[in-house]
């Protein structure tokens, strides 16, 4: 059995969610890989991302997000609405507070702000969809005709860069 990883960088915006068309890395993963059955897991370790499958709706608002995708968005604002303000939610709590304002990562500033975030951790709790895998079959991803593969990132705050990591097991 052979084993090949890659991963790539996604820039998110900010302002709203940021979803991610990945559908092209999957094929050049597989295809670098050079192996013809197995599998491919694609993975993200950012707790305010998701992972998911599903088909390409095509038209897009002036933002280019794809309209299933808006709908996505006013589902989910009616379960858990955006955090616009400290104690909206319970979470952060002081002593997150506290741990966030100590670390010195340039990832995560040390700005109360930036933990205002609780909601983007709720939608990816209910989205779900860290790591999703597919079968390779004859060398071809098996995901049907209209099969896609989004990321998203729930965190409206600011932009980042986030990693999606792909392993393809097989011969």
């Amino acid at each position: 059995m052979n084993i090949y990883h890659h991963s790539i960088e996604i820039n998110t915006v900010a302002g709203r969610h940021s979803y991610h068309d990945i559908n092209n890395e999957l094929k050049q993963v597989v295809q670098e890989s050079n192996i013809q059955n197995g599998q491919l897991t694609v993975a993200t370790t950012h707790t305010t991302c998701s992972l998911f499958f599903d088909e390409c709706m095509h038209d897009t608002n002036y933002f280019g997000d794809e309209y299933l995708h808006v709908d996505i968005n006013n589902v989910l604002e009616k379960i858990v609405p955006r955090m616009t303000s400290e104690n909206q939610y319970h979470s952060p709590g002081p002593k997150h507070i506290e741990f966030g304002l100590g670390l010195s990562d340039p990832n995560y500033p040390a700005e109360k702000w930036v933990m205002l975030n609780t909601d983007a951790h709720i939608k990816s709790s209910l989205f779900g969809h860290f790591s999703v895998v597919f079968i390779i079959k004859d060398g071809e991803l098996l995901l049907g005709e209209l099969g896609r593969l989004y990321f998203v990132d729930w965190d409206a705050l600011r932009e980042r860069k986030r990693k999606v990591s792909f392993m393809v097991m097989g011969n």
